[in-house]
């Protein structure tokens, strides 16, 4: 059955996944909702994904939703090439990498969450880029101690894993909002050695084909 992600060029939950499906070379389908319009609140996505958020993977096993869960879907379905290491400890430490930024850092400063502090708490843009700069650089810090404990070129070890496709949207993020990340070179070149390996999945080429 053909893979349909249901995603937006610039959402970094759909960017995890689009970088997990370029690593493991499976061909998809793609589906733009405009977060930007509210696309994703459609009646007709919400059935796809109560919360009406991206993003989306419909394939053999139904829809998907939830960004780590499809991650794990995709490593359990097409575990080749590994996306996880082969032992315990290894597999552990690469999902407490994917959960600083999953868990900690990106819920926080995500659109839904800038929108509120614009709306309802008369947060300006300096405020603004200072919540996100702070909250990003508070969750790099423990990354950049763990990619020096763990790292070999990538977050974990020489090859791409879970963290990594975690890891490379919050950059993206973060340098879309000007924050200063020269404290963490291990993550920023980490992040860079992964964007230039499946370029094909960035925001500025997805961003161009939309």
């Amino acid at each position: 059955m053909t893979l349909t992600l249901h995603g937006y060029w610039r959402s970094s939950a759909a960017y995890r996944v689009r970088l997990a499906l370029a690593l493991k070379g499976l061909p998809y389908a793609s589906v733009a909702h405009d977060l930007r319009t509210g696309a994703q609140r459609a009646p007709d996505f919400r059935t796809l994904q109560p919360q009406g958020l991206v993003p989306v993977l419909e394939g053999p096993d139904g829809a998907l939703i939830q960004s780590p869960a499809i991650l794990e879907w995709l490593e359990e379905r097409y575990p080749e090439p590994q996306l996880l290491p082969s032992d315990s400890a290894g597999r552990a430490a690469v999902r407490a990498m994917a959960a600083i930024v999953a868990c900690d850092i990106h819920p926080i400063n995500n659109l839904r969450v800038l929108t509120k502090l614009r709306q309802d708490m008369a947060a300006d843009d300096a405020a603004i880029n200072g919540w996100i700069a702070h909250w990003v650089a508070e969750g790099f810090a423990a990354l950049e101690t763990l990619i020096e404990r763990h790292g070999a070129g990538y977050a974990y070890g020489d090859t791409p894993t879970l963290a990594d496709c975690h890891i490379l949207p919050q950059v993206y993020n973060a340098e879309r909002f000007a924050v200063d990340l020269s404290a963490f070179p291990r993550l920023v070149a980490a992040a860079k050695r992964l964007r230039d390996h499946v370029p094909e999945a960035t925001p500025e080429v997805q961003g161009d084909a939309s």
